[in-house]
């Protein structure tokens, strides 16, 4: 796993995966869940639109790489015998949500789009994750089984509510893949939610760190290295705490019971 991301073929992701793309010159990215046969559930802001700086992908634009239909919509194809219902995709297509739900059904190539793709990293140690220069790749907490990772996607996909309001901060298309991977949600009153890579933004010594930097090259003043070292270092330190592998404020919360949990929540 890269200090920045971990970049993979598309042929090397498997069902159960949270996966993302980086948008706008590694500005951010984009996270889903790979639910197998080139089809990605991911959380967006449905009312926003394309042009939106966190959430590029809220418009599905269908281009002629689509792996599924050339119209965002309905389609009722013909399930095989051994079809889960409960579980089955094959009646949706490329762009598919609920009316008032961001959750939303794309194909592969959507949702990469021009980017690259890369997979978040779970289960890893506390060194492996402060050692990331950016937040957002990586968590402590470990993964569920890949068949209860794709069930709380495909629930949520289907349900009339989906993941409730979609969040910048406190909720948005990490929150989601990290709730789909774990079954964990944040509880606490705070100001942002579980996303590492909101987080990291956050995280009170960044501000000082690009100060310092500003001071450094415009103003041409010296700095000691032991208090660069210190305010690097409790960025990290900061970063890392927040993860929902450390922090106390998470509770585990079956899918069923999302909605009534986030609408308690306020979201």
């Amino acid at each position: 796993m890269g200090y920045l991301s971990h970049r993979v073929d598309p042929d090397e992701i498997k069902p159960g995966d949270h996966i993302y793309t980086w948008r706008t010159a590694f500005t951010y990215a984009h996270h889903g869940i790979y639910v197998g046969e080139n089809k990605v559930i991911h959380f967006t802001n449905y009312q926003e639109t394309a042009s939106s700086v966190w959430n590029v992908s809220s418009s599905i634009q269908v281009p002629s790489s689509c792996f599924t239909s050339i119209d965002i919509g309905f389609s009722q194809p013909e399930c095989g015998n051994n079809c889960d219902f409960d579980s089955c995709l094959c009646i949706y297509t490329c762009g598919f949500h609920q009316p008032d739900s961001g959750v939303t059904l794309s194909c592969l190539n959507c949702f990469i789009g021009t980017g690259s793709l890369y997979i978040y990293q779970y289960g890893v140690n506390k060194w492996a994750h402060i050692s990331k220069i950016r937040g957002g790749i990586c968590t402590i907490k470990p993964s569920s089984p890949p068949a209860d990772v794709i069930h709380r996607a495909v629930y949520l996909l289907k349900s009339e509510t989906g993941f409730r309001n979609y969040d910048v901060y406190k909720n948005n298309c990490e929150d989601f893949a990290l709730y789909c991977k774990t079954g964990f949600l944040v509880y606490g009153k705070l100001a942002t939610g579980g996303s590492g890579q909101v987080n990291s933004i956050a995280s009170a010594p960044w501000k000082p760190v690009l100060l310092q930097m500003f001071e450094k090259v415009v103003l041409r003043t010296s700095l000691s290295p032991i208090t660069v070292a210190a305010t690097v270092g409790l960025y990290y330190w900061d970063r890392y705490k927040t993860d929902i592998g450390v922090r106390d404020d998470v509770v585990k919360v079956r899918v069923e019971h999302v909605e009534s949990f986030m609408c308690a929540r306020g979201y």
